[in-house]
């Protein structure tokens, strides 16, 4: 609509998040004369007065710009409306993918690559008469085994359309690179009258076919929904935006705009807080001083966080609620912390989230019943002020924020804490303690984001937003160490404010497989190719050539590893893109791969048109200019008002400044503590900051101020923070190895771990990685510390796997660090990786008949790898390579170069643990930080003691369990309790002694089977640590299958046994019936020595562990198809698996009906099938549960037991074909011809309670 005296039109923006609906109405462009703003904000769920918040956002905003009364059951008029928007509609929170989707068809369809990276035989496409092959898109040869049979397919999607279906995604193995079957299915599907198809080769055609799968899934699951939404949404106007004087556009993912015709649900997800990205990008990163800026959005659900330096970080693979989708998305990282973040005390412990009070009913304070939030705290606190907030809350949505209930709830809780702590602090400590625990909370994902990536979090500059963000602002700065943040005058709706801004984008891509130094030239071409296309789709929405510019980028990996780098072109017409990616892996790593390809997976154009908002509206320029004019000043006119506010540093203090934003000049400086208030936002300026107004921004310089003394003596709100750094170190570890590693096993797999160590050894914490690592970790350290007896110094780092020195089994190899302070080890921090291979008789170090441990491979007590900082790689090759090769029938390592690339990156995560300790301790002084260590590890020792004395009140006798392995052994375990002290002793007599194979599991992963039990048991969030067994005293026989002796082979202990101990002590509590009780250890490969010749030949191997059914328990079922218990590794992608070794991977199922039944079922195994395309592959599997069923507890059936076939094609004594099929029994270990295949049923769980 044209308003009255202006020509110009109305822009609308809104945001639809899980609290409140932001919206902005522009008229005019900013500058422009008459140019005019109108704000809205109302709750994104009110059912009793509006039926969607963004139609009614519209309806106000045009009343406000008109000036004339629209009731809500009349349409809205269109004319000249210019709608950014973008619906923040679905909630992914679903416990696993595939509710997504509700029937799932299969096709007899197949293709396969033609070459694997590790076939020896190489097949030249273009001297093969085989009429099957074909080259796909990014340049790989595929051949067709069987080309799918349109006519039976057509009466498949039939049958699905008759039954009511109307939207469909199809994903075929290898569609990236040949998309020709999945469009021929989607072409029959759109003849047949499906609504939505989305082919899975067209939304993202990227190689790994499961998150490509499931980001067509989600985009047939989200598209109709959205076009749904949408046109509900445009009938409330009265054109319904079809006569085209209305541009509707929507956000995506990745901070581009489209129009509503190119808008796609899966690129929506992560929409809104993309807004907030380009909104402070363009309004604080400054060009000229070019420091780079970390977004904080903190909204009313959850706070998202980001990080700009000039360039917009992309990530092409990202997992919401489950569901992993591959789309450009901008690197966002979302805490469950928000305004409406549910506040706890629990086990001696202040808890923030991840509980959301939500819209509906919203925190306390929002009238409706709702429970206490961090928005509560905010409130009581004086940090919220009810009377300059929207009236918009209760039934009627006509009253302010309640103060009152806040104060009640708050002070019942206080009597709750104060009684359990013994203390008596006062009821604003306590609150303010929620404050602290939030912000340190909300600190953890920031660190990640930049630390992670070798960034300094310090040199950047804090922006601010969402509607709590200004709350927050400088206790999050404090914590990081940055001393400038940065407000945007629409700092509380600058998601739908970056709408404005934000620019129009057509993305192509398309994958690749050259390399960067012999492909340039056809990379050139398609580079052209595409940016011609991408030109032509924003000409055709209307942009002039002039506006419209385009970004190259080049997904880059070195070969043999899975990590590729999106990265963009140096400069218009510079392709050296070689020099590009050197300087980004350095930057994200910290080092290079020598002698290495650089390999070419996709091929990415963006096509930007550029619209006419975006200016420079840093505050950088307003600032000098200011300067310049002598006008910034100490502010002197008076308060609007004053408010009682607590802060740490001075206390309650009722004469806090409370200022209006829009009665503050240019130039205002204004020193805290005080309060600056604008229509949507509450900027909260703590004592020692100091606020400078600008045009458009508050730019708020922290000082130190006088920072709280920590002390030694414990404190429950330092404990929670404590316990959240400690954590964070681990967590960050992770990070570092997953990302600097080369190998599938740790990048891909996850089959790691990385932990911080008292300078006892005892265990701290351990990021939530491997289970069976938990306890096995601290063992090793202490080993170690023991061996030394002082003769570490600064620089060393050892390197250790052997069972009697606290290894799990000897692939998983670790590396242990000392920390120093003044020449003083304070800590320990250490990483476990399972390498492929280190050696021994087979293939991948796994295998299925050792009967000692040399046959296993390199066993290493200690090795100090590094020494006062020089890497021994002599001595590393004489442990890996030359030692184990010495024993008869073994090899060294047969991937020893893939060994020092993990080893190193080992050694690089322990150093980011070292730098963040030493950090720590210079920011709380060592004797804090090891006197909470100490905390924290009495904490869970308390739990635990809790745990035992309630389990004491049900079972006044001994409990008891026994279980056998497949071989008879038993394994044997009572436990005794005693009620009053809250202690326990786990006493294994009665079980059987080390056996003549690899079942053999170190006292160490005995250890590590109860910690994790236990865990599971307290069944809350406490942290994990040594004091977990603190309570608990362990008796184990020696030389018994769990404390064997030196030389026992132990390579099945530490996935087999492992899990059938866990599975004893969970019966002994009575906790839950069975899991599948295995790993199922798959491993195969070529290469080692041969015994014949004595020639040793460099070759490759795989690992994998397959997944099985769950125990059912007393109040749930069983899940199918999931790792268990002592394991929790990703398994390979099929389409990476079958690019990298010549396998076919025919069938990865649920195993029906293998769970057992009950009043709760167990869960379903699965089913996995491989066929091997070459002659001479070693095949091993590792396995339990073949024997003995998986049992049933309080009346439930026993699972189904595993089972392993080997299909074998083999010549008869007649010379004739034959197919045998052989059952290979649980470990075993062969040869594998051309064809074989091997096929391996997993145990389901067991059932719970009588049916």
């Amino acid at each position: 609509m044209v308003l009255e005296n202006s020509s110009a039109p109305l822009t609308i923006c809104i945001d639809r998040g899980g609290t409140f609906t932001d919206c902005i109405g522009f008229v005019g462009k900013p500058g422009d004369k008459g140019y005019r703003e109108y704000v809205v904000k109302l709750l994104s769920e009110d059912p009793s007065n509006y039926k969607d918040a963004p139609t009614e956002g519209i309806r106000r905003i045009v009343e406000l710009a008109t000036g004339k009364a629209h009731p809500r059951s009349k349409p809205v008029p269109t004319k000249s409306i210019g709608n950014q928007s973008r619906p923040k509609i679905f909630d992914l929170s679903i416990s696993k993918p595939d509710v997504l989707y509700q029937k799932v068809i299969e096709v007899n369809e197949r293709v396969v690559l033609l070459n694997s990276a590790a076939s020896v035989e190489q097949v030249d496409p273009n001297n093969s008469k085989d009429g099957r092959l074909r080259q796909g898109v990014s340049g790989e040869w595929i051949k067709i085994v069987q080309s799918p049979d349109l006519e039976a397919i057509k009466l498949q999607l039939q049958g699905l359309y008759d039954k009511g279906y109307r939207s469909i995604a199809v994903c075929l193995l290898h569609s990236y690179t040949f998309p020709d079957h999945e469009q021929q299915i989607g072409d029959l599907a759109e003849s047949i009258g499906f609504e939505h198809v989305s082919l899975s080769s067209q939304v993202m055609p990227m190689v790994k076919v499961v998150p490509r799968g499931t980001s067509a899934t989600a985009d047939a699951y989200l598209t109709p929904c959205i076009k749904k939404y949408i046109k509900g949404f445009v009938s409330g106007f009265d054109d319904g935006f079809e006569k085209g004087t209305t541009q509707l556009q929507f956000m995506q993912s990745d901070g581009g705009l489209v129009p509503v015709s190119n808008f796609s649900g899966f690129k929506a997800i992560l929409s809104g807080p993309a807004g907030g990205v380009v909104g402070y990008a363009l309004t604080t990163f400054d060009k000229q001083s070019n420091v780079p800026v970390i977004g904080f959005d903190m909204g009313g659900t959850s706070t998202d966080v980001s990080r700009f330096d000039g360039h917009y970080e992309h990530v092409f693979e990202t997992t919401t609620a489950g569901v992993t989708i591959q789309a450009p998305q901008l690197d966002i990282n979302t805490v469950a912390a928000g305004g409406g973040s549910m506040l706890f005390f629990k086990n001696g412990m202040f808890v923030v989230g991840p509980e959301s009070a939500g819209a509906h009913p919203g925190p306390a304070c929002y009238r409706k019943g709702g429970p206490l939030a961090v928005s509560d705290a905010n409130l009581y606190l004086g940090r919220l002020l009810p009377e300059f907030f929207p009236k918009i809350f209760g039934p009627n949505e006509d009253q302010a924020l309640d103060r009152d209930v806040v104060e009640k709830k708050f002070a019942e809780l206080a009597h709750v804490i104060n009684a359990s702590t013994g203390e008596s602090k006062s009821l604003d400590e306590i609150v303010y303690g929620f404050i602290k625990v939030a912000n340190e909370t909300m600190c953890r994902p920031i660190r990640a984001l930049t630390e992670a990536k070798g960034h300094d979090t310090s040199n950047h500059t804090l922006a601010v937003f969402g509607g709590a963000g200004g709350q927050h602002a400088c206790g999050i700065a404090r914590n990081l160490g940055i001393s400038k943040i940065v407000l945007y005058r629409h700092s509380s709706i600058l998601s739908a404010f970056g709408l404005a801004l934000a620019d129009v984008v057509h993305e192509v891509q398309e994958p690749s497989s050259e390399k960067l130094s012999t492909g340039l030239p056809r990379i050139q071409a398609r580079v052209s190719h595409l940016e011609k296309a991408a030109v032509a789709e924003l000409l055709k929405q209307g942009f002039r050539e002039k506006d419209i510019v385009t970004e190259i980028y080049l997904n880059l990996r070195y070969d043999g590893t899975d990590c590729a780098l999106m990265t963009l072109q140096p400069a218009a017409g510079n392709w050296d893109f070689e020099r590009a990616f050197y300087e980004l892996y350095t930057q994200e790593f910290g080092f290079l791969l020598k002698d290495r390809d650089i390999i070419v997976d996709d091929i990415r154009v963006r096509g930007i048109g550029k619209t006419s908002q975006n200016k420079d509206l840093t505050p950088d320029r307003d600032i000098a200019e200011l300067k310049a004019a002598n006008q910034i000043a100490e502010i002197s006119r008076a308060t609007d008002s004053f408010a009682s506010v607590y802060f740490e540093e001075t206390g309650r203090d009722s004469r806090v400044p409370v200022y209006r934003l829009g009665n503050l000049k240019p130039g205002s400086c204004i020193r805290g503590p005080a309060i600056i208030i604008d229509a949507t936002a509450t900027v909260v300026v703590e004592p020692s900051c100091t606020a400078l107004i600008t045009q458009g921004h508050i730019t708020i310089t922290v000082g130190r101020g006088e920072k709280k003394v920590v002390t030694t003596e414990l404190e429950p709100i330092q404990l929670s923070i404590f316990s959240h750094r400690f954590m964070s170190i681990a967590e960050q570890m992770g990070r570092t190895l997953q990302k600097t590693a080369i190998s599938t096993n740790i990048k891909e797999r996850l089959d790691f771990s990385c932990a911080l160590f008292g300078a006892d050894g005892g265990l701290v914490a351990n990021a939530p990685h491997i289970p069976v690592h938990l306890g096995s970790l601290s063992h090793a350290v202490i080993y170690q510390l023991n061996f030394y007896k002082g003769n570490l110094f600064e620089g060393d780092v050892i390197m250790t796997n052997h069972p009697q020195a606290g290894g799990s089994h000897l692939p998983d190899i670790t590396i242990i660090t000392p920390v120093f302070d003044n020449g003083k080890i304070v800590f320990f921090v250490a990483s476990r990786g399972h390498h492929a291979d280190i050696g021994g008789i087979s293939p991948g170090s796994m295998p299925p008949h050792s009967k000692e441990l040399y046959q296993e491979g390199a066993a290493i007590k200690s090795f100090k790898i590094v020494s006062e900082g020089h890497f021994d790689q002599e001595g590393l090759e004489e442990h890996l390579c030359t030692i184990p090769a010495s024993y008869p029938g073994c090899s060294g390592s047969r991937a020893f170069r893939d060994n020092i690339s993990d080893l190193k990156a080992q050694i690089a995560a322990n150093q980011k643990g070292i730098n963040l300790v030493k950090s720590l301790i210079q920011e709380y002084s060592l004797e804090v930080v090891q006197a909470y260590m100490m905390h924290i590890r009495r904490n869970a020792s308390d739990a635990v003691r809790s745990l035992l004395k309630q389990v004491a009140k049900k079972h006044s006798e001994r409990l008891v369990a026994i279980d056998h392995m497949d071989d008879g052994t038993p394994i044997h375990l009572s436990v005794s309790i005693d009620p009053a002290k809250g202690t326990a002793v786990f006493d294994f007599q009665g079980t059987g002694p080390e056996v003549y194979g690899n079942t053999n599991a170190p006292e160490s992963v005995c250890h590590s089977a109860i910690i994790y039990s236990i865990r599971c048991l307290v069944n809350q969030d406490i942290p994990l640590n040594s004091g977990c067994l603190e309570p608990i005293t362990i008796k184990i026989p020696a030389n018994s299958i769990l404390n064997p002796s030196e030389r026992c082979a132990v390579v099945g202990g530490n996935v087999l046994t492992s899990q059938r101990l866990v599975d004893v002590v969970l019966k002994a509590f009575s906790a839950c019936a069975a899991s599948q009780g295995c790993c199922n250890n798959l491993t195969f490969g070529k290469g080692g020595k041969n015994e014949e010749t004595g020639e040793t030949t460099s070759g490759w191997g795989y690992y994998e562990t397959i997944a099985g059914g769950s125990g059912a328990g007393p109040t749930w079922d069983g899940q199918s198809g999931v790792h268990t218990h002592m394991t929790n590794t990703r398994i390979t992608d099929p389409e990476i698996l079958e690019k990298r070794y010549p396998v076919i991977l025919h069938r990865f199922a649920i195993r029906p009906h293998s769970g057992g039944q009950g009043k709760h079922k167990g869960g379903d195994g699965v089913i996995r099938e491989i066929e091997f395309l070459e002659d001479g592959i070693q095949v091993s599997i590792l396995s339990e549960r073949r024997v003995f069923t998986p049992y049933g507890l309080a009346g439930g059936d026993n699972g189904e037991k595993g089972l392993n076939i080997w299909v074998r094609h083999e010549k008869s004594s007649q010379g004739e074909h034959v197919v045998r099929t052989l059952n290979m029994t649980g470990k075993n270990s062969a040869q594998f011809g051309r064809g074989d295949r091997i096929i391996i049923n997993t145990p389901g769980g067991g059932g719970y309670g009588a049916n």
